[in-house]
């Protein structure tokens, strides 16, 4: 279901080959593989054993990775290994070949001649470099297949980190680029920002120096590497992994590399003098500590303490991970202006150095911005979608008062602060608020501002990730109440639910709100999709209200919301219109059991979907367990238990899929459902999807009245496999409990083998053990201990 570009030849891509069965070249190779291409991995013919070893054994290596590279592991299967004295012949009907191999152009050089005669006359040829130069790295082909070269620049881990870079050549074909940045964002799922062809392109060219700054003012303010990792992470809106953990996370040896990239290639650049390792960097090189894969670097283990390495000491120390009480309020204020005014007058050695940081990274961005890339929208997405940041540093400066900023930049260039006494660009101080307006984004090398691409890829974007200041059409509201809102957005008669909870919880307006909104579009519209605004789709069922009423003692009151809950269940799963769910990030307890009863699901590859009531003591009451049932007796009529089977250990030990495709397999998700690769393009398929069942002339389920169940010998099997379990105490008493209620449940109840039930018969088995196990005073410690630590407790 890709809309297929107007204006330019799409990019048809069938087979891939990825060269270079390294960490980063096996990593695409499986994202490509979860994408449906077809991928060959190559690499050099091993010495001994089988000639694609190397290959092989990279291909074996991707299960042991974490996190996962593989959306369903059983994908390892289609990746097709291969060395390059024996299977060159695989080239000639590949579409698309990425190389992989190591940063030293003289190799890259002597493979793309050694391919060249191999490959077909349409193939599109990419180099992952990192940073070396793409248009020297064309002169290696043949001319006729120059036009098809450009360096597309994964990050890594490539399944996760949300940014390409896309780089031409001088001679590469527009009409290339447009086919491989319409793959790269539908079909791989990816934020592509075009980049220029300068050293390490834009997302490393400005990540490094930011990781250099910090590096030479942690220095500088004699600061711990906790201390700065405390300052430099979610404090400032950026990963948990701030800039020493990230550092032992890439590899400090990688590390080094790229520093020494910048050293060799930008000898020109006002900040050379900084590209370089600084002492105890390289001290710990020396002594093999290269971080997380050799387990020692800034940081280590020491048993199940982290220790991290004090330089004055010489050896590691407990690591305090916290920024003074001073720091810690300015950084809490939520106005950015007043922030960075409060930071860059305190006396706090803290607050200056995240001054500094900040300073000179705004003072290096806005001096290289004419010549890395198009825009400061480009620079901006490439550190977000590269580096995990919330804000770039344009929006960071631009949202602290542009002009402010720039002036106390100015000041500290004249006293001689900063890391560089280049100046600051004249079209920083003339007079604008910032690079963001609603022109667009301001280029420095065309002096004017872009609007967003007008690639025809984006029309698939309904709300694009927003950059500062930017919104968009907000749609029509049908309904609303306290718990959603019913809206539309064109004239396509497709609604859109939207909850208003916290986390998207189900709470009573939720309950009712949804049943509302459904009778409203069966009266007004021709389709429905349940869609968030953000993630998550749903946590699921709102547990501080269940347990007030449990510990108030209203079990009337509760059995009631439990009967609300799986009346809008069957509210999504018999309405007159097509009721489509569009999930992405976390779809938990209810949240699952809503997508279960929609028409069809459309889901982003990263939906973390899961029945886990268990995990809180509980078992899914809002129709989830009906439905596995059912399913069961349609996939199987004869004998339901054997697939039973295949879905009772997801419910009893509260399984959440890694990814969509997961989802399927542990029987979450059907097999028609669809899987969407960027989460951007989710609403625009789930409505392309809510529609073409709507003109299909769709009809409801008709109501199931005999439905055959497994019975108590399938119950009594279940338990048998749970008496093992407990007698090797993986599950406590209370574990087993939760876990033969699910057992009675999905097997239709105290009845024969082979019986027929309905539905409601199904329902009534679902409220009658959750609410049973509501009033088991563990089951209450359960919820009461997971709403306050957030973790399920084991009793």
């Amino acid at each position: 279901m890709t809309a297929a570009p107007s204006n330019q030849s799409t990019l048809r891509i069938r087979k891939a080959a990825v060269l270079g069965a390294g960490v980063m070249g096996a990593q695409i190779a499986a994202h490509l593989t979860n994408a449906g291409v077809q991928t060959v991995l190559f690499d050099l013919a091993a010495k001994e054993g089988p000639k694609s070893g190397i290959a092989i054994k990279a291909i074996a290596n991707l299960a042991k990775l974490s996190p996962a590279p593989l959306a369903d592991k059983n994908l390892a299967a289609a990746i097709i290994p291969a060395n390059y004295d024996e299977d060159m012949s695989h080239l000639k009907d590949v579409d698309l070949v990425i190389e992989a191999i190591a940063e030293r152009m003289d190799w890259k050089l002597d493979l793309y001649t050694k391919i060249a005669p191999h490959l077909s006359k349409t193939a599109i040829i990419a180099s992952n470099t990192s940073g070396l130069s793409i248009n020297k790295l064309a002169e290696a082909l043949p001319e006729d297949m120059r036009h098809r070269f450009s360096g597309v620049h994964f990050f890594n881990p490539p399944r996760y980190m949300h940014l390409v870079e896309l780089i031409p050549t001088r001679l590469t074909d527009p009409n290339v680029i447009a086919g491989l940045e319409a793959f790269l964002v539908t079909t791989v799922g990816k934020g592509v920002v075009i980049a220029k062809d300068t050293p390490n392109f834009i997302g490393n060219r400005i990540g490094v120096f930011s990781m250099l700054a910090t590096m030479h003012h942690t220095e500088q303010f004699k600061l711990g590497f906790d201390t700065v990792d405390a300052l430099t992470g979610p404090a400032v809106g950026r990963p948990k992994s701030a800039t020493y953990r990230t550092a032992d996370v890439v590899g400090l040896d990688t590390m080094a590399h790229v520093i020494k990239t910048m050293a060799d290639t930008l000898a020109d650049d006002p900040w050379h003098d900084y590209f370089k390792a600084p002492a105890w960097l390289q001290g710990l090189i020396d002594q093999g500590a290269l971080g997380q894969k050799t387990g020692a670097g800034f940081y280590k283990k020491a048993g199940k303490d982290i220790v991290v390495l004090d330089v004055a000491a010489k050896d590691y120390r407990p690591s305090e991970q916290k920024p003074s009480d001073d720091v810690a309020a300015i950084l809490a204020i939520k106005n950015p202006s007043e922030k960075f005014g409060k930071l860059r007058a305190s006396s706090d050695p803290q607050a200056q150095f995240l001054w500094a940081t900040f300073r000179d990274l705004f003072h290096y961005t806005a001096y290289h911005l004419a010549d890395i890339a198009d825009t400061a929208r480009d620079v901006d997405f490439a550190i977000r979608w590269g580096y995990g940041w919330k804000l770039g540093p344009f929006e960071t400066w631009q949202a602290a008062g542009w002009q402010q900023v720039a002036g106390w930049i100015n000041e500290d260039i004249a006293a001689g602060k900063a890391m560089s006494k280049a100046p600051l660009p004249a079209w920083v101080t003339d007079g604008r608020e910032g690079v963001h307006s609603k022109n667009g984004s301001y280029s420095a090398s065309a002096k004017a501002d872009k609007p967003r691409s007008q690639h025809p890829v984006y029309k698939r974007q309904l709300f694009p990730d927003p950059i500062l200041g930017e919104t968009f059409d907000q749609g029509s509201t049908v309904w609303e109440n306290d718990g959603v809102r019913l809206w539309t957005l064109g004239d396509d008669g497709i609604g859109i639910i939207s909850f208003k909870t916290k986390m998207h919880t189900v709470n009573d307006f939720v309950l009712d709100g949804v049943q509302e909104a459904i009778r409203i579009a069966e009266q007004k519209l021709k389709a429905v999709v349940i869609w968030q605004t953000g993630e998550p789709f749903s946590a699921g069922a709102d547990l501080k209200g269940a347990l007030g009423l449990l510990q108030a003692g209203k079990i009337d009151q509760f059995e009631k919301m439990v009967e609300n809950f799986q009346r809008t269940s069957m509210t999504i799963k018999h309405s007159l219109v097509p009721v489509v769910s569009a999930v992405r990030g976390l779809a938990l307890g209810g949240g699952c059991e809503f997508q279960m009863h929609s028409a069809r699901t459309v889901a982003a590859l990263e939906s973390y979907i899961g029945l886990v009531e268990a995990g809180v003591g509980l078992l899914p009451a809002g129709g989830g367990l009906h439905e596995l049932a059912i399913r069961a007796f349609k996939a199987n009529p004869a004998d339901p238990f054997e697939e039973l089977k295949k879905v009772f250990e997801t419910v009893a030990m509260a399984k959440v899929s890694a990814s969509a495709m997961e989802a399927k397999q542990l029987g979450l998700m059907r097999d028609s459902d669809v899987v969407v690769f960027n989460a951007y393009e989710l609403l625009y398929v789930a409505k392309q999807v809510a529609n073409a069942l709507a003109e299909s002339g769709y009809r409801p389920p008709l109501p199931a009245n005999a439905i055959t169940v497994a019975g108590d010998v399938g119950t009594a099997t279940f338990k048998a496999s749970l008496a093992n379990l407990q007698a090797g105490y993986f599950a406590s008493e209370h574990d087993v409990d939760i876990a033969t209620r699910i057992a009675d449940t999905l097997c239709g109840g105290v009845i024969e083998r082979g019986s027929q039930v309905d539905e409601e018969w199904l329902l009534a088995l679902e409220r009658k053990h959750f609410v049973e196990l509501a009033q088991t005073e563990k089951t209450q410690a359960r919820i009461a201990h997971t709403m306050t630590t957030g973790k399920p407790l084991r009793n």
